[in-house]
């Protein structure tokens, strides 16, 4: 084989033109992985969120949380960015399971600090370590005007929260699949499915089967462009996290050079995933 052309230098091939930093983990779920800047720290931005779900299932299943409980959206709460809560206005009260959904799947910043709220940010951040992941820290609630930072963690540990919902480990076989349902309903995931094919994602238009679908969980603010989640294909499943720094263009859009080239990345490991029949690599 060509030592000049194995997925790491490909990889490499595409960033090269590329004004930032982007750090790949890759896992087949076979025994391979492909990892490049896996243990770099990165700010979590939104994809904190799906450590906080992790750490709410696992309070459910010690009795310490209830999903069917109701909480009610409170003014400190209050919390400018994405989500859909701001126009239900403070005083609301949704189920905790609902409030969570949220959370994940239009990265609701309202229904994350009630969760964070429900939980307590202590508590969360034991779960988190108590949980296997060792590198990643909630700091503090949503709030732009007060904290400058969100959380921390690694490409490494936020691909370890996806191998195992996978696998259905993560807290338990019902839990894992739990999580894994709330997180197919995302609504961003521009840079991990942009440049797929849209026939294999649009099956309910196309009459086609569902052929390749993904859980995920994104995120964004000044200093980072996160992505990472499963994606399905007829082969199996297999896990991708990208994360992103050090670029100079701070404004969020959807053609941003992190989203462009993450987009680049994701496309070039489905296409070698599916040519590999759900490897990264032929054995």
């Amino acid at each position: 084989m060509d030592k000049n052309m194995t997925l790491e230098k490909r990889i490499a091939a595409e960033l090269y033109c590329y004004q930032g930093k982007m750090s790949v983990f890759l896992d087949d779920l076979q025994g391979h992985t492909v990892e490049v800047g896996a243990d770099e720290e990165f700010e979590t931005a939104s994809t904190i969120k799906a450590f906080l779900l992790a750490a709410l299932y696992l309070q459910v299943q010690r009795g310490k949380a209830d999903l069917a409980e109701e909480i009610t959206y409170e003014q400190s709460q209050f919390v400018d960015g994405s989500g859909m809560l701001r126009a239900l206005g403070v005083g609301a009260k949704l189920k905790v399971k609902d409030t969570a959904t949220m959370m994940i799947i239009c990265s609701d910043n309202i229904a994350t600090n009630m969760i964070i709220d429900y939980l307590g940010l202590d508590i969360i951040n034991a779960c988190i370590r108590e949980l296997g992941f060792a590198h990643t820290v909630l700091h503090n609630p949503l709030h732009f005007d007060r904290y400058r930072q969100l959380g921390t963690t690694t490409p490494r540990d936020y691909a370890a929260l996806f191998v195992r919902i996978a696998k259905g480990e993560l807290v338990s076989r019902e839990a894992s699949a739990e999580m894994l349902s709330i997180l197919r309903q995302q609504h961003y995931n521009t840079m991990l499915t942009h440049d797929f094919p849209q026939y294999y994602l649009d099956c309910e238009e196309t009459g086609a089967p569902e052929l390749i679908w993904v859980a995920s969980k994104s995120g964004s603010m000044n200093a980072c462009r996160n992505d990472g989640g499963i994606v399905h294909t007829p082969y199996g499943e297999y896990v991708i996290v990208l994360m992103n720094k050090d670029f100079h263009d701070i404004i969020e859009y959807n053609e941003h050079p992190a989203m462009v080239y993450g987009a680049r990345v994701s496309r070039m490991i489905l296409d070698q995933v599916l040519a590999c029949e759900g490897r990264l690599f032929l054995s």
